[in-house]
Formats: C-alpha cells, structure tokens, sequence
C-alpha cells in the first residue's frame, strides 16, 4: 500500500508546482494587461494589498492566538521596514520593471533573486560561505552566472527571435529602464527576505507577520497615492476586464499563492519548490507571446540561461551545505558518545575503591 502512496503523493505534488507556477505567471500576464488597460501603477497595488489582507488577516487573527508575542515598538518598526522594502518598494519596481519591459523579462530575472539573497546574507553574515567545499564554490559560481546573466540582458538586449506584433514597439531606453526598475525589484526581494529572517525568529506567527506587513505597505502606498493620484477617475474600475485583473492579483496571487506553496514546501521542502522557478519563466514567454503579442530577444534568451544555470548552482549549493552540516553534527554527537562512554569505562566503580 505505501508503495502506491508514494508515487500518488509525488505526483500531487508536481501537479500542485506546476499550478502554482500557472499561478505565477498568470500574474504577470495579468499585470501587463491591467497597465495596459490604463489601470494606475499606484492603485492598483493598493486594490491587490487590501483584497490580500481581507483575506488573510481573519485566518491570521483565529489561527495563531497562541503563536503570536506581545507587540513591541520595536516590532512595530520592523513590520514597517519589512513592508517598506518587501511590499512598497517591491512592488513599485515590479509595476514599473513590467510596463517599461517585458513579462518575460521581468520572470527571467527574478531567477537571480536566490543569488542576490546570498550576496545580501554574506555581507551581513547570516549566510557563511566555505570555499574550499564544492558546496561554497557552487554558491559563489553560481551568483557570479546569475549576475551575468543580469548584465547580459541589460547591455545587450539583441536581435528578436521571432518578428511578432510589438517586436519594434520597444525603444532601447524604455528597455534600460526596465532593466534598472526590474533589477531594482529584485534587489528589494532578496533584501525582504533577508530582513524576514530574524523577524521571524522573534515573532514566529508567519500569518499575523504578513497581515501586518501588508497593512503597513498599505499605509505607505496610500501616502504615496495622497501625493501622486488625486484624480478620483484613477480610482474608479470602469471595466469587466479591471475588476479580473485586481481580483486575480488579491485572490490568486496574494491568497490562493501563499497557501499553495506553504503547501508545497511542507511537501517537497524550500529548495526543491524553488527549483521550478524557472518553469514559470518559460510559461510567462508563451503565454505572453500568444496572449500579448511580446516578442523574444536573443540577449534575454543568454542571459536568462546564465540566470538559470546559477539558480540552479546555487540551489545545489545550499543542498550540499546541508549535507555537509547533517554529517558534521553525526559526527560531532558520536564523537561525543564516544568520549563519554570511555569516561565512563575510566571512572571506578564502588565495588573498585578499596
């Protein structure tokens, strides 16, 4: 029987990757077509955060009574910082990265975010780097490909692949800014998760810290939007298609999203679920080349392999390193158990003292 559960949990669980890569990618493509109905880079976020906290706040609250510590000013502050760096700024840059560029862009370089963690956790020392182990020096070669598979789709952005509808639509410094906005993205994600880390440990309620994240982001998008979008027509949702597309973005991605892969990673484990990252840039590419017209360019097909090849080193990498840290404390323990056994073989018994 357990033979026969193996295979059927496996498979639930490829199946549940694979939807919630969909997932993913749909959210690009929706967000492309919402800047492209005109819908506002501010409200529009501001629409997603509050569907996305109606949603997950109430499972917050009943959920983890018991998990969450009294509040501090000191966590109210680092609430703040997180969804400064996490919500506002990450999604500012994404908005902007995806209207000036492309949704493939903007997929394919969201696969460096796990080497600019590295380099963030590094320099902070939270992440320790050996480089005499193969485990440190794929880590190291792999951010190192990451980041020029970055510069590559920056500098050199090449011929298309295929002459579809919007192969020529793009100005070269639209695609700069997209480039800086999209890298921007990236780089306020790997620093939101390596802020998350030590907030976590303090308050370990991961729902009730998200539902305040999200409050707090929306506090400071509201503040950015009294100031950039006073016009209330900006505010109004005049179309069927609007309405999709703020849904989608709440429901799918800020709901449906984080319950799937909490899912997915109790299942198959944080690095394994992360290695299907780049199934959602290739999803992203056809859906956006037979939905939107985009168009591939040679230089983002090389640098989106570099981007890959060092995601996946990377991952390797922090594979290994556990490994060789599971095999250091057998080591050490059985060291241990020997030393205390012989201890106890030294020691005289009463029966020994004369």
């Amino acid at each position: 029987m357990s033979q026969v559960n193996i295979p059927s949990e496996r498979v639930k669980l490829l199946i549940s990757l694979i939807i919630l890569q969909l997932c993913f990618a749909g959210f690009h493509i929706v967000s492309r077509v919402a800047l492209n109905l005109g819908v506002s880079k501010i409200v529009y976020p501001i629409y997603r955060n509050i569907i996305a906290l109606l949603l997950i706040g109430p499972f917050a609250y009943f959920m983890e009574k018991k998990d969450r510590t009294p509040l501090t000013f000191s966590l109210l502050a680092e609430f703040f910082l997180l969804a400064l760096v996490g919500i506002t700024a990450n999604q500012v840059y994404y908005i902007l990265g995806l209207y000036y560029a492309s949704p493939t862009f903007v997929s394919a370089m969201q696969n460096s975010v796990p080497a600019l963690t590295f380099i963030m956790a590094s320099a902070l020392r939270i992440e320790e780097v050996n480089v005499v182990r193969m485990d440190g020096l794929a880590k190291i070669l792999g951010t190192l490909a990451s980041i020029g598979g970055a510069t590559v789709i920056t500098l050199y952005k090449g011929n298309p692949i295929l002459h579809g509808p919007n192969s020529s639509g793009e100005s070269m410094q639209s695609w700069t800014w997209g480039c800086v906005f999209t890298f921007c993205h990236c780089l306020s994600w790997a620093a939101w998760m390596v802020l998350q880390a030590p907030i976590v440990n303090k308050y370990p309620a991961k729902l009730s810290l998200t539902s305040f994240t999200l409050f707090f982001g929306l506090i400071q998008f509201l503040v950015i939007a009294a100031f950039t979008e006073r016009d209330p027509t900006h505010w109004q949702i005049v179309s069927g298609e609007e309405i999709f597309t703020i849904l989608y973005a709440g429901i799918i991605s800020s709901g449906l999203v984080i319950a799937l892969q909490t899912w997915c990673i109790k299942k198959g484990g944080p690095v394994f679920v992360a290695s299907f990252q780049p199934v959602q840039t290739v999803l992203v590419a056809g859906m956006a080349s037979i939905l939107l017209g985009d168009q591939l360019y040679s230089g983002g097909v090389i640098g989106a392999v570099f981007i890959m090849i060092g995601l996946y080193l990377v991952l390797w990498g922090k594979t290994a390193e556990a490994r060789y840290d599971s095999q250091d404390k057998e080591e050490t323990l059985a060291k241990h158990l020997l030393e205390s056994n012989n201890n106890n073989q030294e020691c005289p018994t009463r029966a020994d003292i004369p």
